[in-house]
């Protein structure tokens, strides 16, 4: 582990202390979407009913509707810091400690310090607040979240060197979206509301175009959608909590069945916005000394379909089919298997064999559905 990632991980393991202070962040998709003006407006709200809350760092971008909500906001001195022949202001952390207000809103938390500041980034200076016990509001834009930065440079072609590590966002009591669409957001910056009229068509060429966006968007709900999850798992009893659906779909080594199964399981899972896998089970009747060389190109071609189509492939040898199935549906917290209509009756197959009544057995027992695609 390199230097910087000691201090970093230093950090994070100092925020887990106990009686750490509360942190709430707000996160878009974009400069403009209305998070600096979001925590202000929850500033004045928190000031009306008598709380103590102060602004220790706010970047307005000269926002005229902004800055506005800045009057009434009891606000600590920004430290000023000659450097490099300029004279620059950082939020002052010493002074926000010193004065430890019960909130403080701290505005850029991907901001780099200026060099000889305490910390090097202002997510530590937030951790620093947060384990003094300051309950802290702060804002960021997706693309400074350090695990999909790869993906934000696929999107936007620019790679952003500002980044909070994601720990961050898990640390975090509450995280809010603040969500527009593409053409909001766009209506905004014609309008000078979130970039001097001088740069609007510069911007309009670059980031700000409508696919751009909405990608962004995507990511910043699914950041969203990913800490709600969390919160729920941890604080949730399991037996009060929405089922989230998962799919198992199980396949053999039957090329045209399996394909269908496959593609129809792809669609239900897209559909309900679900995790899904596709079971193989290999029996002693299909080992690869029993099983034709074409059966097991078709069974290959299939797994790989699967992966393709975003499928997690479990393959498992075992003797009773049923059982095997029922094992990965209890592993994998699967709410709906899906299988092939079998090639007889399945009146049949149910009078003949115990093998639908052990799995239909088990699965109700389990609160698991079961779905035969034709």
């Amino acid at each position: 582990m390199t230097d910087k990632e000691q201090s970093v991980q230093h950090y994070l393991d100092l925020a887990k202390r106990a009686g750490r202070g509360k942190f709430k962040i707000y996160i878009g998709m974009s400069a403009g979407v209305g998070k600096t003006y979001r925590m202000l407006q929850e500033a004045h709200a928190m000031l009306r009913n008598g709380i103590n809350i102060q602004i220790g760092y706010i970047e307005t971008h000269g926002r005229a509707e902004t800055h506005a909500l800045l009057d009434g906001l009891p606000a600590i001195p920004r430290r000023q810091v000659f450097y490099k022949g300029k004279m620059l202001e950082e939020m002052d952390l010493t002074t926000i400690l010193l004065l430890s207000p019960e909130w403080v809103v701290v505005d850029e938390l991907a901001h780099t310090n200026i060099p000889g500041s305490k910390n090097e980034k202002r997510w530590q200076d937030v951790v620093d607040l947060l384990n003094s016990g300051i309950n802290v509001i702060s804002a960021v834009n997706i693309q400074h979240i350090e695990s999909i930065n790869l993906e934000v440079k696929a999107i936007t072609g620019v790679e952003v060197k500002e980044r909070i590590p994601d720990s961050m966002l898990q640390m975090a009591d509450e995280v809010v979206n603040i969500d527009l669409t593409a053409d909001e957001l766009i209506t905004r910056l014609k309008e000078g509301k979130i970039y001097d009229q001088s740069k609007v068509d510069t911007a309009l060429r670059n980031f700000f175009q409508a696919e751009k966006i909405l990608q962004l968007r995507e990511l910043a709900l699914k950041e969203v959608t990913t800490q709600v999850e969390r919160k729920v798992e941890t604080e949730i009893p399991r037996s009060q909590q929405m089922r989230h659906e998962s799919f198992l779909a199980c396949i053999s080594s039957n090329d045209e069945v399996a394909r269908k199964v496959i593609r129809k399981t792809s669609r239900l899972a897209a559909y309900y916005h679900a995790d899904w896998y596709v079971l193989y089970v290999q029996t002693p009747r299909e080992s690869v000394d029993k099983i034709p060389l074409a059966a097991q190109r078709h069974l290959i071609n299939n797994l790989k379909l699967a992966t393709e189509l975003g499928a997690e492939v479990i393959q498992e040898q075992h003797a009773n089919i049923s059982e095997a199935i029922i094992k990965v549906a209890q592993e994998k917290q699967i709410t709906t298997v899906c299988i092939g209509k079998p090639h007889i009756s399945l009146f049949r197959i149910i009078v003949r064999t115990n093998l639908f009544n052990q799995l239909l057995k088990t699965l109700s027992s389990n609160d698991i559905d079961l779905i035969i695609l034709s």
